[in-house]
């Protein structure tokens, strides 16, 4: 994956065959998912709800570490590492597939091109009816983000299921058939181990797992003639940077790959005037900003305004 911009060499890094911190990581997000499941019948509703999400969600940004080499050299391992789907909803070998041609810097917010635009061309919001449109204009706010679009991403997820059934796609069927067994390792520990009910897991764990995953991708990228300008910088604190594995310096991301997640704060800190020479200036103040703008208000239009750039 090329750089947008080229910045300063970066401080001496050398790559271990084993990313110690990213190991940590997932280890505490298994036993803190286990814990959480395991007592969901002493812990209230008001308390489990978030920190379930925060550790589905957290568990996200692990996936997204494992496609790009972490913490394992092989690419095997690393599917291995993040195979359980404690979201339920997406298969991982699909987001990997999605994610790697998202990280096609000069295609970025093109509603063709990048499978995670937020984006329509003028062609798809006409093809849309009057309740689908009502929808997609609700999920420019963050409110519409954080409460519609996980249920509108298992729309599309099933949608392309039965896509790939009906072309016999055996590719993006099989990446499915593996997701299944993922699920499956996951309901039976929370329904047959743990005694919870589906629909429990569901909203104290999957559901605002998910939200909180959307809305780190709210607001990374935005329409821009400029390629730079059209990822983010969000200077989050501590809690929600951690939950995000730092993903939240998106551009620093987006420039430099195949960084670890814990060197990107130094990184940051080492080439911001950089990157906001290269990225227009596109920081947001940590998602404290981000619910104050856009809770209720439309962040952007959903038809691209360059159309196809």
């Amino acid at each position: 994956m090329a750089r947008i911009v080229a910045f300063d060499p970066p401080s001496s890094y050398v790559r271990s065959s084993v990313d110690v911190p990213t190991l940590f990581v997932a280890a505490g997000v298994y036993v803190t998912f286990g814990l959480l499941t395991w007592y969901s019948h002493v812990i209230p509703w008001w308390l489990l709800l978030p920190l379930g999400g925060f550790t589905v969600a957290l568990h996200g940004s692990l996936q997204h570490e494992a496609v790009h080499g972490f913490p394992f050299r092989g690419r095997f391992l690393n599917s291995l590492l993040v195979y359980p789907s404690l979201w339920l909803w997406l298969p991982y070998l699909s987001y990997r597939e999605s994610h790697l041609t998202h990280h096609r810097d000069d295609r970025l917010t093109c509603p063709i091109d990048d499978p995670e635009s937020n984006y329509l061309t003028a062609e798809q919001w006409t093809a849309l009816g009057p309740l689908h449109r009502r929808l997609r204009l609700v999920m420019t706010t963050v409110a519409g983000r954080l409460l519609v679009t996980p249920l509108y991403c298992v729309y599309r997820a099933a949608r392309q299921l039965l896509k790939a059934i009906a072309t016999r796609d055996m590719q993006h069927l099989g990446q499915w058939l593996v997701h299944v067994l993922a699920v499956a390792i996951v309901l039976w520990w929370a329904m047959g181990v743990c005694d919870m009910s589906f629909w429990k897991y569901v909203l104290c764990f999957a559901y605002p797992g998910l939200s909180l995953t959307l809305l780190r991708s709210f607001c990374e990228h935005r329409a821009a003639a400029e390629i730079g300008s059209r990822t983010a910088i969000v200077e989050a604190g501590r809690i929600m940077s951690f939950l995000y594995l730092n993903n939240n310096l998106h551009f620093v991301h987006h420039n430099e790959p195949n960084s670890p997640w814990h060197n990107r704060p130094a990184r940051y800190r080492q080439v911001r005037d950089q990157v906001f020479a290269a990225n227009g200036g596109y920081r947001l103040a940590g998602y404290g900003e981000v619910l104050r703008r856009w809770f209720l208000t439309p962040k952007e239009p959903v038809i691209h305004p360059q159309g196809r750039p």
